[in-house]
């Protein structure tokens, strides 16, 4: 044993059993001891990022779980109006009005909801697949459906209350959305609608969201690129200026970062106005008229020149960190080989840069598309993004379903074209230096 140990074929604290097999100091097989030092490692790892991980479960994967399933959630109305739901299973809105079963089951229905005072919530629920049924609602209160008399027919009675009653639309929407899950929200978000005949699409004039979609890349898109050509030569100048320098002009680049967002769009608002300092400056100087004055504020001039001051050093950042890492030599070798300096520019210098600019691009583009604030000072009713509307139906129409609908689709979108980008591009050669 001491001379295997000598030789080093054996750790001092090792030696082997009968059979020759490694053992560790306290004689349990090597091989078993080495694993659950492992995985004790494993759990105290695991138990140092379990706080974390327990932020971002409660604080980013729960809300949109929760985003998610309100988007397909419609279980009000069977909670809400049970016997009516079952008693129009049979019913055929093509055959006309239902008959005097579905009634007697609907004004049970009825007598229990508005007694807990919910009716009016399944009002504005169904109020948002067809216009008028939350007043309809409000109308078919406890106070009248006590005056039923309920040893005679109630559908006359109904219908005496509201003649909506009568009519097959008012029928046909509480059994098109009776299922406790629905597609009907993210139609919607498609200019689409979910009717008792099928899917079918929305009336040329509510056609907006597939436009606000394709507006929202193509602004976003077009914003990235803007922070590009703008960034890419402030980066540059950053990288090859002395510390002194750059780090005073690096300061100049972070200042918008100490200034409220609302401040700096409401500059803009000042700036881009017809009456204002651009304008004129531009009649001071004769290149336009004063009665020719340029329209620059609530169109999409207006959120593409706010979002590119505002993005601006979310581009500059990652170029610079990217670019303070490519060697200058590398361009005098070039020139000092016979190149130009276009040429030692586009063949040794830029394609280096290309992970910043990838950086930049994603992060630019990911920031852009989200954005509401901005479009909603300066972007008027052509400069508005898709999150204008999901922040009016949370907070004004609320429709909770159709925001988290558009919600969806719109992460859907952005992890589609990240995936996009995976494949022309490489997420791989993205770097911030």
């Amino acid at each position: 044993m001491a001379e295997a140990t000598a030789s080093g074929d054996i750790a001092p604290d090792e030696h082997r059993s009968a059979s020759g097999q490694l053992l560790a100091a306290d004689g349990t097989p090597l091989k078993k001891s080495i694993r659950r030092s492992e995985a004790r490692a494993r759990v105290r790892a695991f138990l140092l990022v379990a706080p974390l991980l327990v932020f971002v479960l409660l604080s980013f994967i729960a809300p949109i779980a929760e985003m998610l399933f309100r988007s397909v959630e419609n279980q009000i109305v069977a909670e809400t109006l049970p016997r009516t739901v079952e008693a129009l299973d049979d019913w055929d809105p093509e055959t006309g009005p239902p008959e005097e079963p579905v009634y007697q089951a609907f004004y049970q229905d009825m007598l229990e909801a508005t007694e807990l005072k919910i009716h009016t919530r399944l009002g504005s629920r169904l109020n948002y697949e067809e216009s008028g049924m939350s007043s309809l609602f409000r109308k078919t209160n406890e106070r009248r459906l006590e005056r039923f008399d309920t040893a005679q027919p109630l559908k006359p009675q109904f219908i005496d209350l509201d003649d909506d009653w009568g009519e097959v639309e008012a029928w046909a929407v509480i059994k098109t959305f009776a299922p406790r899950y629905t597609w009907g929200y993210f139609l919607q978000a498609a200019d689409m609608r979910l009717t008792p005949g099928g899917v079918e699409m929305a009336p040329e004039f509510e056609q907006i969201y597939l436009k606000l979609f394709w507006r929202t890349i193509l602004l976003s898109c077009t914003i990235t690129l803007s922070c590009l050509l703008l960034g890419y030569p402030v980066a540059w100048l950053l990288s090859n200026l002395p510390a002194r320098s750059a780090n005073l002009l690096m300061i100049l680049v972070l200042l918008p970062f100490w200034t409220s967002l609302l401040v700096r769009t409401s500059a803009w608002k000042v700036l881009l106005q017809e009456q204002g300092v651009i304008n004129d400056i531009l009649v001071y100087i004769g290149l336009v008229s004063d009665g020719g004055r340029l329209v620059m504020i609530n169109n999409q001039t207006g959120t593409i020149i706010a979002m590119t001051h505002i993005l601006l050093p979310f581009m500059v950042l990652p170029l610079y960190s990217v670019m303070k890492t490519i060697p200058p030599s590398y361009v005098r070798a070039a020139k000092s080989l016979g190149a130009t300096d276009w040429t030692a520019f586009w063949r040794v210098y830029f394609p280096q840069s290309v992970p910043g600019i990838g950086a930049g691009a994603i992060l630019v583009f990911i920031l852009a598309i989200g954005y509401y604030i901005t479009p909603e000072l300066v972007g008027g009713t052509d400069g508005t993004f898709i999150s204008n509307r999901i922040a009016f139906h949370i907070s004004t129409s609320l429709n909770w379903g159709l925001a988290a609908a558009l919600g969806s689709l719109l992460l859907i979108l952005v992890l589609g074209l990240y995936w996009l980008y995976d494949r022309i591009v490489g997420i791989d050669n993205v770097k911030l230096g």
